[in-house]
């Protein structure tokens, strides 16, 4: 029987606020000694009151709004009990019968066919303490416990069963992802537990409409992981159900190292965590007035600004979408496009000079030195990019010189006049200062005189690269062609 995979994400995304959820505690706890941001609202100690972080409800809202949902009304908090070692409250403040936001969608692409894919509804939570595995020399378990993370606001982004299969599921992470990044409500990072997500997977023959067993897949920190987990989780359960096996509703880990899911233990239902209303938190009526005032501060999303890049820059579609892949990145094609200081070449050829360099050059230099165009921005402003690229186009210095200089300009903080005026760097324009060159060039390259003798047009690039390397890329390659076909017809002849 041929069989569907029915895939369902849960994200949590930590917010960027400033201080915890319920209590005035920094919330930047990553790189704090353990149990230093804490106090007696976050431990849970008894007689101690909450009060609502307003900078969280308002990034929900957004990100609610970005995701297309509707803004409820009304909005309280609950309880979730569970005794987990990792909630020293024993239970979690969240939100079950009143979320802040309904059903929305967020659409993604793959293999060239778009899919709108459900978001059920958005909710608002406090983090969980964090735990740290260790072992003994004698080889006995145990676990610490780090209250720095409880009570950091998080927010669930949960989705419909609408994904079918593991790239799906892959690119909704990543587009969702981009999403929070451009709104600046999260960072996103997968690998610090700030963007973090748990996978429900099942099967079922094709054509049916009843769902099977749901799986829950926990310890997804990558989107690698993710893909991995899902492919291996849809074998697993298809195998088992060929076997005659039955299926059922669990929690498994999944062991990067040995790319298995394992079971943990059986999935509970919303009946086992015994919700009820927080008696210490009033309920929230959201203004439709609030909501509106919102919605104003949205950004332009992801999806309007590489459609706008294509109409009004006249972009590919493959370069609209790496450029809009982060809003940095696409606010310096902007600033490289607007600061264009030659009205000799149009809009949209501006964008793609800036396009080619970005995708470019530039992205070498970010991959090669592990940074993001920000950290690229704050050594190279879009300005100075844009005045290195007039230096070529006027001919002062050779592309294979601003190549390298930008790569000098990145490890100095130097503008690129300033570096032209430092070192030898001007482009080679004067055909007697070229002489010598291509003359040594002609004479150590013997067979490349022959080659062009046998007419062979390729030798006069290798005899050109070679003037290139001699001149250290100073030389105008234009005219070093020119001029090697001339000497090279003076010296046949």
């Amino acid at each position: 029987m041929d069989y569907e995979t029915i895939i369902g994400l849960e994200v949590h995304a930590q917010l960027l606020t400033k201080s915890k959820m319920f209590c005035r505690c920094s919330a930047e706890y990553a790189d704090a000694p353990p149990n230093s941001h804490v106090c007696p609202v976050c431990m849970g100690m008894p007689g101690v009151l909450p009060v609502i972080n307003s900078q969280a409800v308002d990034y929900t809202i957004m990100t609610a709004l970005a995701l297309n949902c509707p803004i409820s009304e009304f909005t309280r908090f609950d309880r979730k009990n569970y005794p987990y070692p990792d909630l020293v409250k024993g239970y979690q403040i969240s939100q079950s019968g009143s979320p802040i936001s309904g059903s929305g969608w967020l659409s993604i692409e793959v293999d060239g066919v778009t899919r709108k894919i459900g978001i059920n509804h958005i909710h608002l939570e406090e983090d969980t303490s964090k735990l740290l595995h260790r072992s003994t020399s004698n080889g006995e378990d145990y676990s610490l416990v780090d209250i720095n993370r409880s009570g950091v606001p998080l927010m669930e982004i949960v989705s419909e069963p609408d994904l079918r299969s593991p790239e799906e599921a892959r690119q909704y992470l990543m587009k969702l992802r981009t999403i929070l990044r451009y709104i600046g409500v999260s960072t996103g990072n997968m690998e610090e537990g700030s963007f973090r997500c748990d996978a429900n997977i099942s099967i079922r023959p094709k054509g049916s409409e009843e769902f099977g067993p749901k799986v829950e897949v926990k310890n997804l920190n990558s989107f690698r992981a993710v893909y991995l987990a899902m492919e291996y989780e849809g074998k697993r359960q298809r195998k088992a159900v060929e076997k005659g096996e039955k299926l059922v509703q669990e929690t498994r880990g999944w062991i990067e190292d040995r790319g298995v899911t394992v079971s943990q233990r059986s999935k509970e239902y919303a009946h086992d965590y015994r919700y009820f209303p927080e008696p210490d938190l009033p309920p929230m009526i959201l203004t439709a007035e609030k909501v509106e005032a919102i919605r104003t501060q949205l950004p332009e999303l992801p999806d309007a600004r590489r459609a706008r890049f294509m109409d009004e820059y006249k972009l590919t579609l493959y370069d609209a979408d790496l450029l809009t892949g982060s809003r940095e990145m696409a606010d310096y094609e902007e600033e490289f496009i607007k600061s264009g200081g030659s009205d000799e070449i149009s809009v949209p050829e501006r964008a793609k000079l800036g396009s080619n360099w970005i995708l470019g050059e530039v992205s070498r230099i970010m991959n090669a030195n592990g940074i993001d165009i920000a950290g690229f921005s704050e050594k190279v402003s879009a300005v100075n990019l844009v005045r290195l690229t007039e230096l070529n186009s006027e001919g002062k210095i050779s592309a294979a010189t601003a190549k390298s200089m930008l790569e000098e300009m990145y490890n100095t903080g130097k503008d690129a006049d300033i570096l032209l005026q430092e070192g030898d760097r001007g482009q080679i324009s004067d055909a007697e200062q070229l002489e010598e060159a291509i003359s040594q060039a002609i004479a150590v390259n013997k067979q490349a005189v022959a080659d062009y003798r046998a007419g062979k047009e390729a030798a006069v690039k290798y005899l050109v690269g070679q003037v290139m390397k001699v001149t250290r890329g100073r030389a105008n390659p234009q005219l070093v062609n020119e001029l090697i076909k001339k000497k090279l017809e003076e010296v046949i002849n």
